[in-house]
């Protein structure tokens, strides 16, 4: 598909928003890389929650890899990739935590069961047997 300059709007985050909704992007799945203070890389697909002038929203258990790496090196990137529509936006900056009030909102606009699931289970941490995980 061909992109002319003179057809991107020149807001990115506009532009950002038409390509997501031209895609049918009703989850908001992007890949977000982080890496640890001495640089070994990660990267995972990450639910983005919002595009505003503000920057991207998406949310992690900040007790995860991510959110653990994230605090010690918050520096990240981020790509949205549509391949339906021949479109792909990469993101490089830092990322800073939401308050409070924000990411409790979030929290409990989530189904029960996604609640209950998000606070009995540590993200990334290992598990040692089936029993471990049942319990």
């Amino acid at each position: 598909m061909e992109l002319l300059e003179s057809q991107v709007d020149p807001d990115p985050v506009r532009q950002f928003t038409r390509w997501r909704d031209e895609a049918g992007d009703q989850l908001g799945t992007v890949a977000l890389a982080t890496a640890t203070p001495e640089g070994a890389p990660s990267l995972r697909m990450v639910l983005l929650k919002g595009a505003d002038e503000e920057g991207l929203t998406f949310f992690s258990n900040y007790d995860s890899r991510k959110g653990t790496e994230l605090a010690a090196n918050p520096r990240a990137a981020l790509l949205a990739y549509w391949p339906g529509v021949g479109r792909q936006v990469r993101v490089e900056g830092t990322v800073t935590r939401l308050g409070r009030a924000e990411s409790d909102a979030y929290f409990a606009s989530r189904p029960a069961g996604s609640r209950v699931s998000a606070a009995a289970s540590p993200q990334s941490a290992v598990v040692i047997d089936r029993a471990d995980l049942e319990r």
